[in-house]
């Protein structure tokens, strides 16, 4: 069925760890509050970041003294799952989706929505010739999570002859939705198994573009093509567009207040009454 809501489609210059998450939980707050349309955006990291998953338990798994040896930023993620590498713009593609009940069919339900996003990416990546497959419903057992999120799939995210190649995770609040998601372009090897070192081979189960085409195509090269695979397989409408004031305000405040703050990396703890953040209309 072809969507009859506008998309907005941002593309953002690379930022640290607490300004992007920031800046997603921004466009949430505002999609929930219907003063944003519903948000397709694509972006990279500066400097390159571990985001933890909410949940998530920062423990020796990640090797937290080998981040600031390799200046390697830290930030919580509002979403789940478990913790990820985000490397610079020309080893990773990071998105996200925001969108509320209604923007589409199924988007009220969980595992709907990662099968409608699983399905553009996969039409995406197959337009720059990768085979990628989208896997079926698989069961979650929160026990067996491993630290590092390419080291298992979870239901309708996107391999490559069996090895994880889109790892995604998702948060929703009050009828609304935020999901992550990062396409690995390429991998630095030795970093991995220094940030992870808990990970027999963090390689094992997972793969890369560079791997799977013989070649690493650009990041506007990926966005395009996953833009078009979104545009193809639901008929959006998606429209080029900026943030609004009340998000860039929210964003600031989020950033300084939460995810830059040791209480929320480390504890997932917000010091600061952040429940009316973006103002009522």
């Amino acid at each position: 069925m072809v969507a009859e809501t506008r998309w907005r489609l941002l593309v953002t210059e690379p930022l640290d760890g607490a300004t992007n998450m920031a800046l997603d939980e921004a466009i949430l707050q505002a999609r929930l509050q219907e003063i944003a349309p519903p948000t397709l955006r694509f972006f990279s990291w500066d400097p390159p970041t571990v985001s933890l998953g909410y949940g998530q338990r920062l423990d020796a798994a990640i090797n937290v003294e080998a981040c600031r040896q390799l200046g390697v930023g830290l930030v919580r993620r509002p979403t789940g799952g478990s913790a990820i590498y985000h490397d610079t713009f020309e080893r990773e593609v990071t998105y996200s989706v925001v969108a509320r009940s209604g923007d589409f069919d199924g988007s009220g339900d969980l595992l709907e929505t990662y099968r409608w996003i699983g399905a553009g990416l996969t039409t995406g990546l197959r337009r720059l010739g990768v085979p990628a497959e989208m896997v079926p419903v698989r069961p979650s057992d929160p026990s067996a999570m491993p630290a590092f999120c390419f080291a298992r799939t979870g239901s309708y995210e996107v391999e490559v002859a069996g090895r994880k190649l889109v790892g995604s995770a998702q948060r929703r609040q009050s009828g609304a939705f935020l999901q992550h998601g990062s396409v690995l372009l390429g991998a630095d090897v030795a970093r991995l198994r220094l940030l992870f070192p808990q990970e027999a081979d963090p390689l094992a189960g997972m793969t890369t573009l560079e791997e799977a085409l013989g070649r690493r195509p650009t990041f506007s090269e990926v966005v395009e093509a996953l833009t078009e695979g979104l545009r193809e397989t639901h008929g959006l409408d998606l429209a080029p567009g900026g943030l609004t004031r009340d998000e860039e305000a929210l964003m600031e405040r989020l950033a300084r207040e939460k995810y830059d703050t040791d209480a929320w990396t480390l504890n997932a703890q917000i010091v600061t009454d952040l429940s009316s953040v973006v103002p009522a209309r």
